[in-house]
């Protein structure tokens, strides 16, 4: 197998656990020593050793993988590939980002394509904690690609006994599924934090899936993609799960509780910039732009509630 996975964070090191002959490589050569050392990620996943095949490297230019897994943060992306542009280049880039890009409002495939058009891309995404991918528990992933030809070559590459990925052509619906997901996901912890009951919280996933198909159905998805698992199947686990930056981050916003800010949460960005993408084309998205509204401070908890409450009663 000649696969590299660039980034270290946890879900990059989950799927080093389940692939097992990869090239791991992180910016910081101290954190790729420290791996190396006790064959454990202790920055991003403790607890978890790395199958002993598995490389770790900081040298990005000594890879020769022909297949990149780009695990990086989605707003980190961008400058990633403009930076490494000329090293990425006749590679085939697989994002395993969710999200869309705050400046450019572009899903991991498009900002890939932005930046390297002429590159082979795929995108891996849907229903996952890096801690059962690590583990070896049963987690079935879309793997997105225009091309059938290379999808069926990236599904019989990267899957595994436990690790089992659906073809999907339908990039812009597996893009936006995952993204929007993380909005909803926040949202739903707000309802949680703010001890508005379960029953609250089930209307809001059930809205906030009406809100990811509208958009997604006008930027030209296909709705089996927001049904399947990397719309519908990706929301259920972390609107219900505090193993979820997103749902957690939501938690702390409703109750008023600290969050740990060095702990990324895709979904912040995502809901401003999918709030901009939502008004440019003119797409009403009530509870995405409430999430982002308290995000940027401009609204509390209770004004959120209580807006949504007051809008009109319509047909579903």
């Amino acid at each position: 197998m000649s696969v590299a996975i660039l980034g270290a964070g946890a879900f990059g090191t989950a799927l080093a656990c389940a692939l097992g002959q990869v090239t791991l490589w992180t910016r910081d050569a101290d954190h790729a020593r420290d791996m190396a050392d006790t064959r454990e990620n202790t920055r991003r996943l403790p607890g978890i050793p790395l199958p002993g095949e598995v490389q770790i490297t900081h040298d990005l230019a000594g890879i020769d993988a022909q297949t990149l897994l780009l695990a990086m943060p989605m707003q980190a992306m961008r400058g990633f590939l403009h930076d490494h542009g000329t090293v990425l280049q006749d590679r085939v880039l697989v994002a395993c980002s969710k999200g869309v890009d705050l400046d450019v409002l572009l899903g991991p495939v498009g900002v890939i394509r932005q930046n390297l058009p002429d590159a082979r891309a795929a995108l891996l995404t849907g229903p996952s904690f890096a801690h059962d991918i690590a583990r070896g528990l049963p987690t079935a992933l879309t793997l997105a690609c225009e091309d059938p030809e290379l999808g069926m070559a990236l599904q019989q590459e990267l899957s595994t006994n436990a690790l089992r990925l659906y073809r999907n052509t339908d990039v812009t619906g597996a893009e936006l599924g995952g993204a929007l997901k993380n909005v909803i996901a926040i949202a739903a912890g707000m309802v949680i934090g703010a001890d508005m009951g379960e029953s609250a919280r089930a209307a809001l996933m059930a809205r906030g899936y009406a809100e990811m198909q509208r958009l997604a159905l006008a930027l030209g998805a296909q709705a089996d993609t927001l049904a399947g698992l990397s719309g519908l199947g990706d929301l259920i686990l972390t609107c219900g799960s505090e193993k979820s930056r997103n749902f957690r981050y939501g938690l702390a916003l409703g109750s008023g509780a600290e969050f740990d800010t060095t702990t990324t949460v895709e979904g912040a960005a995502t809901a401003r910039a999918v709030a901009r993408l939502a008004q440019e084309h003119g797409i009403d998205m009530p509870i995405t732009r409430m999430v982002a509204a308290m995000i940027e401070g401009y609204l509390t908890v209770t004004e959120a509630r209580d807006a949504l409450l007051a809008r009109p009663l319509t047909e579903e």
